[in-house]
Parts: structure tokens; C-alpha cells; sequence
């Protein structure tokens, strides 16, 4: 569900350079888009499989899923060149391969679950590999309007011409209707009903009508082979604007979850929180006994139940992957320029501010957990719980 580590210089995981000014580009912004920052190994694998190609596609099916899960640390050979394809999202290959088929029959795709659990960041990687861009996105909210989802108008042409094609601005999933590319909505129930109606036409009829245009082949929009839409839902949100029937039905629902390994998601953790605090220019000194603590205890307090067994009462907060990306950054930039020699010791305050996010009484959960599973630890003689024991104190002031 991650991205590694990528080389501030944009060179790819086997020292070549990346495609075109690519690298250059994602090293002066804080954040790169996946087609930027995997410039080199999309290109690779545009060449690497040369099978068929659903219309519009620039990859094959079977190297977009290469590019998302990776190559499991296999170099894959082409002529001269060879490159290990690095893993980007933890997950069931049979989820992306669904994932992958949905798109490839122009059906739109829906990524439901839990917050943080990479549903956007999976959605960008399947948009960037397909279609070469990431970047058509509408984001849900409240305020969404319709004409966001289809077009709107440069008001200062309009009153100029009149209503005509140089006037109309489309919304980025026209854009990609009339360019053959995949469409990104997030949040889509988080936009008002009226709003996701107009999502039903559009994926149906696979064209927009333009009255103002109208009486001419103008008038109609029409999607280019290609097109479809990834969109994404928080479980959590699902009773603000419930969709309709006639919206579900065309969407193929795919539940993206929590990850079922302790040692991948301390992998990735470790990736992404370290990719976090070299941005922020600064050595990453969280060791591998510190991540594995934290991991296991979101992984206790998500799921209510500890490895061992032992019930745990579960916070209302989400306790996802993504928040304990958030909290191993935390510690990395304390380790590097505050007085971090102690980071352990700062775990327990770290989990308090996230656990306490959606409900003051959660402290009490979370208290709860420190004298059942973390004091059983202690007293079998871990170190490590000990040490977490005996800083029960700190979760009380």
C-alpha cells in the first residue's frame, strides 16, 4: 500500500536515469505523482511486455499489476536493460488483478474501506499506469457541484463568442472522456446525491450533453475507448450521502483492508515513514524494536483482539496503517533535531494524541490496553513491553 524510498535525483531502482526530465521534475515537489516518480519503471514496463493492450492502455494488464505489486524483487530483463520493479501497494495480488480486469472492460471502479487504508494511493497507481496520469481528480465534498463532475464555462469568452467549445472548460473526468484516460473521484460519498446522479448518465451513456452547444456534433461529448473511472468511499462515511442503486450498479466494488502481515506492515511503515523524514532532510533513527511496538499496537487496538489472544477494547478511532506512518515520522524528526535519544519513551504520548482524536474517553481504552496486553508482556519478560509498562504514567497527564 506504499511507495518506497525513491532517490531525490530521480534515478530509478537500478541507477538508470529516469525517463526524461521526470526525476528532476518529482525532486522539486514535496509530494510526486506516481507517473513521475516511477517515470523509469512505467517506461520499462512499456516495453518489457509487449502483449496486447486494452484501446488506450499503456501497458499491458498484466504489467499495470507488475507496477503495482512489483516484481518481488526480481530484476526483469529487456535487451540490455534490467530492473527490479519495487512493490508500491501490500495487498492480495487477486484484489489488484480485479482491480485491473474491472478497468480493462471500461467498467467503473469503486475502492471502499476503512480510512487509510490506500485506497487513493492505489487508485493513483492503477490511473498512472494505465493511462500515464494520476493528476484527473475530482475530490467529494459537500460543496462538490455537478458542474465540477462535467464542465463549466471561461465566462469572459462566453460573454465575448458565446457559448462554444473554446469557452467550455471541462472538469477533469470530461477531460478524460474526451482523451481516453481514467477519471478519479474521491470521496464520491461525500458528495450530495444530486451530484453522484450525474455520475449515472455518465458512466451509462459514456457521453455529456451540452444544451448550450446543442444543434450541432458539439452538443454531444462523447468517451473515447479507454475511459472509465476509479472511485473511492470511506466505510466510515457511508450514511452521509448514501448512493443510489442505480449508482452502485455501475461500479464493481472492491473492499481494500487493513494488512494481514505484521512484518509487511512493519516493512512498509519503515518505508514510508523514512521516505517522510528524508524529505523533511534528516536521518532516520527509528529503529526496527521501536516500529515493531508501535505496528503491533495499532494492530491490537484496530482489530480488538492482541496476537496472543488477549481481548482488547477498541478505540473509535481508526488506528490505520496510514496514522502509523504518521506516528514513526513523528518519532524520526524527534530522533533528528529534538532530544530523541529516548524514542521509545515517546511512543506512549504519540499513541495518546492519535487515539484521543475522535474521542477524549478513548484514553480510557487505551489505558486499558496498557494494563492488559502490555503489562501481560512485561511480566513474561519482554524488554521492550517493560520498558512501555513502566511508562504507563505518561498516557495520565
Amino acid at each position: 500500500m506504499s511507495p518506497a524510498t525513491t532517490p531525490a535525483d530521480g534515478t530509478a531502482a537500478d541507477g538508470s536515469a529516469a525517463a526524461g526530465t521526470a526525476g528532476a521534475v518529482a525532486a522539486e515537489r514535496q509530494i510526486a505523482l506516481p507517473e513521475d516518480r516511477y517515470a523509469a519503471e512505467l517506461e520499462f514496463l512499456a516495453g518489457y511486455d509487449t502483449g496486447p493492450r486494452p484501446p488506450g492502455w499503456r501497458l499491458t494488464p498484466r504489467a499495470v499489476v507488475t507496477f503495482v505489486l512489483g516484481s518481488g524483487g526480481e530484476k526483469l530483463k529487456h535487451g540490455r536493460r534490467s530492473l527490479a520493479v519495487e512493490t508500491k501497494f501490500v495487498g492480495e495480488r487477486a484484489l489488484v488483478e480485479r482491480c485491473v480486469v474491472t478497468l480493462a472492460g471500461e467498467r467503473g471502479l469503486l475502492l471502499v474501506g476503512e480510512p487509510g487504508t490506500a485506497k487513493s494511493m492505489l487508485s493513483e497507481l492503477l490511473a498512472a499506469a494505465v493511462c500515464g496520469t494520476s493528476a484527473l481528480t475530482v475530490q467529494g465534498t459537500a460543496g462538490t457541484t455537478e458542474d465540477q463532475l462535467k464542465y463549466g464555462w471561461n465566462y469572459a469568452l462566453l460573454l465575448a463568442k458565446g457559448p462554444s467549445r473554446e469557452a467550455l472548460v471541462p472538469s477533469p473526468v470530461l477531460t478524460a472522456m474526451t482523451t481516453g484516460a481514467v477519471a478519479r473521484v474521491e470521496e464520491v460519498t461525500r458528495c450530495l446525491p444530486e451530484v453522484q446522479d450525474a455520475l449515472v448518465s455518465l458512466l451509462s451513456e459514456r457521453r455529456i450533453a451540452v444544451p448550450e452547444l446543442a444543434g450541432g456534433e458539439d452538443g454531444q461529448l462523447h468517451a473515447r475507448p479507454g475511459f472509465t473511472l476509479i472511485a473511492t468511499a470511506n466505510l466510515r462515511d457511508k450514511g452521509v450521502s448514501e448512493m443510489s442503486a442505480a449508482l452502485k450498479r455501475r461500479f464493481n466494488f472492491e473492499t481494500v483492508g487493513p494488512i494481514g502481515d505484521l512484518g509487511a506492515e512493519v516493512e512498509l511503515v519503515r518505508r514510508q515513514s523514512m521516505a517522510a523524514v528524508a524529505r523533511a532532510g534528516a536521518p532516520y533513527g527509528v529503529d526496527d524494536t521501536v516500529l515493531e511496538a508501535l505496528v503491533t499496537a495499532f494492530r491490537d487496538l484496530r482489530t480488538g483482539r492482541s496476537a496472543e489472544g488477549w481481548d482488547v477494547e477498541r478505540p473509535s478511532t481508526v488506528m490505520s496503517t496510514a496514522e502509523a506512518v504518521s506516528v514513526a515520522t513523528a518519532l524520526g524528526v524527534t530522533a533528528a533535531y529534538l532530544d530523541g535519544g529516548d524514542i521509545l519513551g515517546r511512543l506512549p504520548g504519540q499513541l495518546v494524541g492519535v487515539v484521543r482524536k475522535d474521542d477524549p474517553a478513548d484514553t480510557a481504552r487505551l489505558l486499558g490496553y496498557w494494563d492488559g496486553p502490555v503489562r501481560r508482556r512485561a511480566e513474561q519478560g519482554a524488554a521492550t513491553w517493560r520498558t512501555l509498562w513502566d511508562l504507563r504514567p505518561a498516557l495520565e497527564g
